[in-house]
């Protein structure tokens, strides 16, 4: 099923730009979607669902944290204290309890 949609997708875009309107129509939805991209809403909602990931993704190490406890091996540790210490989206750095130890 994958196969065929991007066959008929490619088709689609095919016989638009292969047309003599097509490279006109091409940039007109070109900039359509450059405008959709970046208009105010969308990267609101854009910004507001990568948040919400963020926060579900977190809870979710948790709580597999807490069934896992001590079993995850070192260099996983590791990499999750590396990970920590990285900058979110809006440049300040997300601190939480998670991958530390209550012992």
């Amino acid at each position: 099923m994958r196969y065929k949609l991007t066959f008929v997708v490619g088709l689609a875009l095919g016989y638009v730009v292969g047309t003599r309107a097509g490279r006109e129509r091409y940039e007109q939805m070109k900039k359509s979607a450059k405008d959709f991209a970046q208009n105010p809403a969308v990267r609101n909602a854009a910004e507001s669902a990568t948040q919400t990931g963020r926060q579900v993704a977190g809870k979710a190490a948790h709580l597999v944290g807490d069934k896992v406890g001590d079993r995850l091996p070192a260099s996983v540790t590791d990499r999750v204290h590396a990970l920590r210490g990285r900058a979110g989206a809006n440049g300040k750095v997300d601190e939480d309890d998670w991958g530390t130890s209550n012992t």
